[in-house]
């Protein structure tokens, strides 16, 4: 598959890989190489496969641990489309950062937030990345890849587990009500987190609202999971960014007011640039 976006923009894979934290957890496994692989475990018509992407003369080459039929290479094809976001359009970003001392490096491909081959997967772990340390959301989400027995579980799966796995084996404290809760609503067709994915006559604005309606999902969560959807106007601003932001810009203090107002003059792609300048160093 040509890593190329919906503009015509280069796409980088190894910043694409390593665009944040969440991408790496399981089932998901990076292998710094060379050459760098990226890892992954899916559930594809009712069968687990484990892809290994890399890159290959300016290509992202998919390569399955087991042969596979049409009907599921067309399904590998339409998620890893999915998780590069190919059918994005970054080059109006990359026009407005050609000239900016601080960002035109990602002009050559950055920008690309890794998402899971579901909307559902995205929103459950940035669950388990609230109000905790980075090592239990590791914890909490190994728990999860094992549930689903090497993939991510599906909802039904999630929903229909017993309320004690959450709290005794992945020890998700009250992140397990919510989880069980978004997984049920899924599971039973009253919560459609897939229909995110469609920019079609949804602003900014209704899906924010539509996420900030989710148990466990506060503005953090709201900005994190519209970050891998493609959509960049909001900052996710935790405990890492916040004083990450003011070690870079050598501040004291600053409220999240003043860090919005700084990327204000970047409009749609406010988060976006926000993110980009906090990682530059993860890949230099």
């Amino acid at each position: 598959m040509p890593l190329r976006g919906a503009g015509g923009e280069p796409i980088s894979f190894a910043r694409t890989v390593h665009s944040h934290g969440v991408a790496r957890l399981l089932p998901a496994r990076i292998v710094e190489g060379p050459p760098l692989e990226y890892r992954r475990t899916l559930r594809v018509d009712g069968a687990q496969i484990t892809i290994t992407l890399t890159q290959r003369d300016g290509d992202l080459q998919i390569d399955s641990n087991r042969r596979v039929g049409r009907v599921a290479k067309n399904e590998i094809e339409r998620i890893v489309a999915r998780m590069f976001r190919f059918d994005d359009n970054l080059a109006p970003f990359y026009t407005m950062i050609v000239n900016d001392d601080r960002l035109r490096w990602a002009a050559a491909g950055a920008g690309r937030m890794l998402a899971s081959p579901t909307v559902f997967e995205d929103t459950i772990k940035t669950i388990c990345t609230t109000n905790c340390a980075w090592s239990a959301t590791i914890r909490m989400t190994n728990a999860l890849a094992e549930l689903g027995d090497g993939a991510f579980p599906e909802p039904a799966l999630i929903a229909r587990t017993p309320e004690a796995w959450f709290k005794d084996v992945a020890r998700m404290g009250y992140r397990g009500a919510y989880v069980r809760a978004i997984a049920r609503d899924v599971a039973d067709g009253s919560l459609d987190l897939e229909s995110f994915l469609s920019s079609a006559g949804r602003s900014d604005d209704d899906v924010e609202a539509a996420l900030l309606e989710l148990p466990g999902i506060g503005p953090y969560g709201a900005a994190h999971v519209m970050q891998l959807l493609g959509r960049h106007r909001n900052l996710v601003l935790d405990s890492w960014t916040r004083p990450t932001f003011l070690k870079i810009e050598k501040k004291k203090q600053a409220k999240d007011s003043t860090i919005r107002r700084v990327y204000a003059k970047y409009g749609d792609y406010a988060g976006l640039a926000f993110w980009l300048m906090l990682t530059h160093a993860w890949t230099d």
